[in-house]
């Protein structure tokens, strides 16, 4: 229903929830953001442009933003795992950034997301589980040809940020012109984590 409101940044609430009320055309919209997102908003009256997930429980309805498109993506691919709600999918995403998080379920690292609060180890395990089988069906995808001067040492890394790229809904035109960009910022080709990170900075404007 939603993509992204964007408006004027009216409100700032970090006391019993965090949000923020961003008002569009004349209607103010509250929001809810993780508090890592939260420090980084800009001041009260700036403009901003957030990316939104409305939430439809049986008593109530509330949108849920991100400041960057893959932080919501990765949110909607967490909350169908079962025995992830909202809730935990905003924890998730708080204490660790999406590529970060794509990374350790990628490596199968269960331990490691132990760390975010209420996370236990077989919540954790099936979080890859499921997760990284989402992501493994979508590398029968035929891989990209990039051209002769973009040197990329390692395809499987390259692969395995591509998947993931693919699963954000990006599409495969404009992975290709972004990763060939990206490739340049990166100085460790074996780590597909750094290759999704420099190719999302292209994605969203941020890297030049």
């Amino acid at each position: 229903m939603f993509d992204y409101i964007k408006g004027i940044l009216t409100h700032k609430n970090n006391l019993n929830n965090t949000s923020l009320t961003v008002e569009a055309n004349g209607i103010g919209y509250l929001v809810g953001i993780t508090a890592r997102d939260f420090t980084k908003l800009g001041l009260i009256a700036s403009e901003i442009k957030i990316y939104v997930v409305l939430l439809h429980r049986e008593d109530n309805m509330s949108l849920c933003g991100f400041l960057q498109r893959e932080d919501r993506d990765i949110f909607r691919i967490l909350t169908s795992v079962s025995g992830v709600g909202p809730k935990m999918a905003l924890t998730l995403l708080d204490e660790f950034d999406s590529c970060e998080l794509i990374s350790l379920v990628i490596k199968g690292d269960f331990k490691e997301i132990t760390r975010a609060k209420g996370v236990g180890a077989k919540l954790a395990q099936k979080i890859i589980l499921e997760l990284k089988d989402k992501l493994i069906n979508l590398q029968n995808t035929l891989p990209i040809t990039f051209a002769e001067d973009v040197q990329i040492k390692d395809e499987q890394a390259l692969q395995d940020a591509q998947t993931v790229l693919i699963a954000l809904g990006y599409e495969r035109e404009e992975i290709k012109k972004a990763v060939s960009q990206a490739v340049k910022f990166v100085t460790n080709q074996n780590n597909p984590e750094e290759i999704l990170k420099e190719t999302l900075k292209v994605l969203s404007g941020s890297l030049i």
